[in-house]
């Protein structure tokens, strides 16, 4: 049991660690090849946890395998726009200028149904509203408004703006984030003033405390017990 536990431990940190290698992208952004391979890796992370007559070089070896072919497609589709079309595909257009394109449903195997779905999360109801539909490799829809439909800006309307900035957190349960506090500029004494503000006088008080990104000051208590 003590060898299974220590196995499998092993065998979480190899595949947290490649999959830090092959990108953040999240399950849904995936290409294609990506998502094979991410679920050869857990199939393979699998066996040698199963079955501890197995070396665990039995896993290890084909995961790294995994992740020296990512890697390889990976740079070669960054060279090679053809093998990526053809590691990829291309998108497809399923509406353009307001009309189903009713072939490329039939290729695709989407049906108006899924189609007006995928279109109310959105936040659209009438296809003659849009100038595309795109499926994009990775599975999900780019849906494009007609141009004299799309939301106004604040450009649009000479509206003067900036352009807002990060928020930043300088307390944390209590306890003082000091890189946070430098890479805004400012001082101790200057977060003291600002809680000083809120009537609070010990750090140990304050839940959060943070810049916003208009970079206003915004401080939460700690909830009583």
């Amino acid at each position: 049991m003590f060898v299974l536990i220590i196995r499998t431990i092993i065998l979480f940190f190899i595949v947290v660690f490649v999959m830090r290698l092959m990108g953040k992208r999240q399950l849904g952004q995936l290409q294609p090849y990506e998502l094979v391979i991410t679920i050869m890796i857990s199939e393979l992370a699998t066996l040698p946890m199963q079955d501890v007559r197995l070396p665990l070089l039995l896993g290890v070896i084909p995961i790294l395998t995994m992740l020296i072919l990512q890697i390889i497609l990976s740079e070669v589709q960054l060279h090679f726009e053809t093998l990526r079309k053809i590691i990829d595909g291309k998108p497809s257009i399923l509406l353009r200028d307001g009309k189903l394109d009713t072939a490329a449903l039939r290729e695709q195997r989407i049906n108006v149904d899924d189609l007006m779905e995928e279109l109310r999360i959105s936040g659209h109801f009438n296809f003659s509203d849009l100038a595309y539909i795109i499926l994009e490799n990775n599975g999900q829809l780019s849906i494009i408004p007609k141009a004299e439909l799309a939301p106004v800006t604040k450009k649009d309307l000479n509206i003067p703006s900036t352009e807002d900035s990060l928020p930043v957190i300088l307390i944390l349960n209590g306890k003082v984030q000091s890189s946070n506090l430098k890479s805004i500029n400012k001082s101790d004494k200057w977060l003291k003033n600002q809680i000083k503000n809120q009537k609070i006088t010990n750090y140990e008080d304050i839940y959060l405390a943070m810049v916003d990104s208009n970079r206003n000051f915004y401080c939460q208590r700690k909830e009583q017990k």
